[in-house]
């Protein structure tokens, strides 16, 4: 098992995804849940109520789960419940690190890369 390669306060690692969230954190949700076979606009709309911890938690798990990396649901909730903005972004970074589609508009994927 591995840990997360960005930290969760790592959010200026990639400026692009941090200002998108911080604006559009509906916009991360779903691109999130896109990047895990999850419908994106379900989960971008999902983001703007009050179940959001719980389905970002639920990426967020599936996320560990594919890359191996170390933690609970529990946590993952809580990290969504108390810092989401930066649990947004380190999942995206996490996506993106490991080859998946980034959040920004227009398709930049580090797989063209």
């Amino acid at each position: 098992m591995t840990q997360f390669q960005h930290g969760l306060c790592g959010c200026f690692d990639d400026c692009g995804t941090c200002l998108i969230t911080y604006f559009l954190p509906c916009w991360t949700a779903g691109k999130n849940a896109e990047a895990m076979g999850e419908n994106c606009i379900l989960y971008g709309v999902a983001a703007l109520t009050c179940i959001n911890i719980c389905t970002n938690g639920n990426i967020r798990q599936k996320i560990r789960e594919k890359y191996g990396i170390e933690g609970s649901f529990f946590n993952d909730v809580i990290c969504h419940c108390f810092c989401p903005l930066c649990a947004l972004v380190q999942d995206a970074q996490e996506i993106k690190s490991q080859g998946g589609p980034g959040v920004m508009p227009g398709g930049n994927s580090m797989a063209r890369e």
